[in-house]
């Protein structure tokens, strides 16, 4: 199992998202990271694992509400051993961030069509389902495997930094029909037998945000996963 951590920036702090409300999030202050400050969340992560992939949404570029380009290009120079998976809107980062290469665009559903993502080289696709699970973006998106990255985020907002645990039967649904495609699940995982059971259904790779803040993923649960 792979756990890959995620960053939410907005206005140049980490925010702790919750359920899609983007226009609520407040700075991060939690067990894990007191400060919101990203470099203090980062080595708060590495801290608990050396993680070699993270993940951060630039919530300003997804909202068309400005964007931390340059305070993510100076985190892509801080920690050149980890890639990180940029999801940034449909924005391409190539101009910004000269000089680096350690990152890939990650293009959600609910920013691009079909064309702007078969137009951007080696990007990650999230396939991204809105706080009332309805599909987000251009139905081709959903429907086209073919268009698909070899790995498909399955974003379910209604779940982010939720208590009600991970969307196992979407997920179960995607695995199940799609098994060519390595699906990562995004959304609603509290604790190490969340964990288990996206195992269960097929699932190796996740993004965590909440588990890891208030630390019901620990150190150890990592070690061992």
């Amino acid at each position: 199992m792979r756990l890959i951590p995620v960053l939410d920036l907005k206005d140049g702090v980490v925010v702790h998202a919750q359920r899609g409300q983007r226009a609520s999030y407040q700075p991060i202050n939690s067990p894990l990271s007191p400060s919101a400050n990203v470099y203090a969340v980062i080595d708060a992560f590495l801290q608990l694992h050396d993680f070699s992939v993270i993940y951060i949404a630039d919530l300003n570029a997804i909202t068309q509400q400005g964007d931390n380009q340059a305070l993510i290009h100076a985190v892509l120079q801080h920690y050149p051993f980890i890639t990180f998976w940029l999801d940034a809107g449909y924005q391409s980062p190539s101009l910004a961030f000269a000089g680096v290469s350690n990152y890939r665009a990650v293009l959600g559903s609910e920013c691009c069509t079909a064309k702007q993502l078969l137009a951007t080289k080696n990007a990650l696709l999230s396939l991204d389902f809105s706080s009332d699970n309805q599909p987000l973006g251009e139905a081709q998106l959903f429907d086209d495997s073919h268009l698909w990255s070899e790995q498909v985020i399955i974003m379910t907002l209604a779940r982010v930094g939720s208590d009600i645990g991970v969307d196992s039967e979407k997920l179960r649904f995607y695995q199940q029909n799609y098994p060519q495609t390595e699906f990562i699940a995004a959304g609603g995982v509290r604790n190490k037998a969340d964990l288990q059971q996206l195992k269960a259904i097929g699932i190796n790779s996740v993004l965590v945000a909440s588990a890891l803040h208030t630390k019901a993923i620990s150190k150890a649960d990592l070690t061992n996963l």
